[in-house]
């Protein structure tokens, strides 16, 4: 009996019984609550194949689809003091950074890279909203200085992708001396003659509005995102009336003259080729890899049968 029940009985249910579907093999789109499978999701950028909805997009995978071939190189950035200010809410500062870094599987938020999009080189830098919110403190500050410095370095344009909920309270004072520094960078770039372009994705708010992704040569961003300093609540809550519909959204702003284009993700990389190769008085890029012409052997001139015979 012991033998029917520990090994009979629990094989043949292992055989019949259903097996249980991955929890991560679905996203539901926060926009039309579409589900959506993961393989179409990542192969379309993260963009909702129903509604068009941009979701959220790590630096890794958005710099695979930008740079050709998916290869580029990281710039190395400085690390910061880990705690300056001794911080501790519900969790030690600290604590939080490690937890947010297990999460994203990235040292920080932000992420420098350097290589070509479509032959043209350029260095990248884009902020990752899964770390902390995007949270601007003293790490992104070194990594845009870095960029720059990389840029002016390697006579590069820049180009960032900006996502983040503001600066991080947990450095204080620190963090928002990041804005001062950030535009001393762009300035860098500016007195050398090269292009800053700035792609806003959703949501970009807050200290860095106020700074470095709005001082771009060029104001991109992607449909949809939220682009404001204090947020459409705070200001309806202080001002007391109803806000227009879309308002500080992605296609407000640029009816209002704030930014030049708003630009679907799977179009940055042709579009931001143009713009680059455009600004720094380039050739037109080309758009694929195309084989080597074919050795053409010359053709000589057929021999006179009137003239006379070399001796």
């Amino acid at each position: 009996m012991n033998w029917i029940s520990n090994y009979v009985r629990p094989k043949i249910n292992s055989l019949f019984s259903r097996r249980e579907v991955p929890e991560n093999l679905w996203t539901k789109c926060d926009e039309c609550g579409t589900m959506l499978f993961h393989r179409e999701l990542k192969d379309n950028l993260n963009v909702c194949t129903n509604c068009g909805h941009h979701m959220h997009i790590p630096p890794r995978d958005r710099f695979a689809a930008l740079f050709d071939g998916g290869v580029f190189t990281e710039v190395k950035v400085p690390a910061p003091v880990e705690d300056p200010l001794k911080f501790r809410d519900q969790k030690r500062y600290p604590d939080r950074v490690r937890a947010a870094q297990k999460q994203s599987g990235e040292h920080e938020a932000m992420l420098v890279a350097e290589g070509e999009i479509h032959r043209t080189p350029v260095v990248v830098a884009a902020q990752d909203f899964g770390f902390m919110a995007g949270s601007m403190g003293m790490y992104v500050g070194n990594a845009i200085i870095a960029a720059a410095e990389r840029a002016v370095q390697a006579k590069r344009p820049l180009i960032l992708f900006s996502a983040a909920g503001g600066a991080r309270m947990q450095e204080g004072i620190l963090s928002l001396m990041q804005m001062p520094r950030a535009t001393i960078a762009v300035e860098m770039l500016r007195e050398a003659g090269l292009p800053y372009i700035v792609v806003l994705t959703h949501p970009t708010t807050g200290g860095v509005t106020a700074s470095y992704a709005m001082l771009g040569d060029i104001q991109i961003a992607e449909p949809g995102a939220l682009i404001c300093f204090a947020g459409p609540r705070v200001i309806e809550q202080t001002i007391r009336e109803t806000l227009p519909e879309g308002f500080q959204r992605a296609e407000y702003l640029l009816d209002h003259g704030m930014l030049d284009r708003v630009t679907p993700r799977g179009q940055h990389r042709d579009e931001l080729a143009t713009i680059v190769r455009m600004l720094t008085g380039q050739t037109p890029a080309v758009r694929g890899d195309l084989p080597a012409p074919a050795p053409v052997e010359p053709i000589l001139p057929e021999p006179d049968p009137r003239a006379e015979p070399a001796e």
